[in-house]
């Protein structure tokens, strides 16, 4: 696996890493109180769409290899131009429900060689 793949499958580690941290132990009512842990949840999504979005030009073969990538990248793409409209129960959502598979396929893909 080149280089460049693996700086992109790490950025996607480190974010989704992060998320898991803000979260941890948070209820969506505590989310929705707390301005910027949604701020911050935001923006790692936003850095694992784009590490995607790069993943995707520079190595497509690997970025095939994450589930719904092309959603992820839909969503930064809905968080960065349609910000005004976000709706925190379905950012809520993917943290529960998506992430912890896209942390368990980061953690394989970068334990490759």
């Amino acid at each position: 696996m080149r280089i460049e793949t693996k700086k992109y499958l790490y950025d996607i580690n480190q974010a989704a890493d992060l998320i898991a941290t803000f979260t941890e132990g948070s209820s969506f009512e505590s989310y929705m109180e707390d301005s910027m842990v949604r701020s911050a949840v935001e923006r790692q999504f936003e850095i694992i769409g784009e590490a995607l979005t790069q993943l995707a030009r520079l190595d497509a073969a690997v970025a095939e290899r994450i589930t719904d990538h092309r959603r992820i990248i839909a969503f930064r793409n809905l968080l960065i131009h349609g910000y005004a409209e976000v709706d925190n129960r379905l950012v809520w959502d993917i943290v529960q429900s998506n992430l912890p598979m896209l942390r368990r396929e980061m953690a394989n893909l970068l334990q490759e060689r």
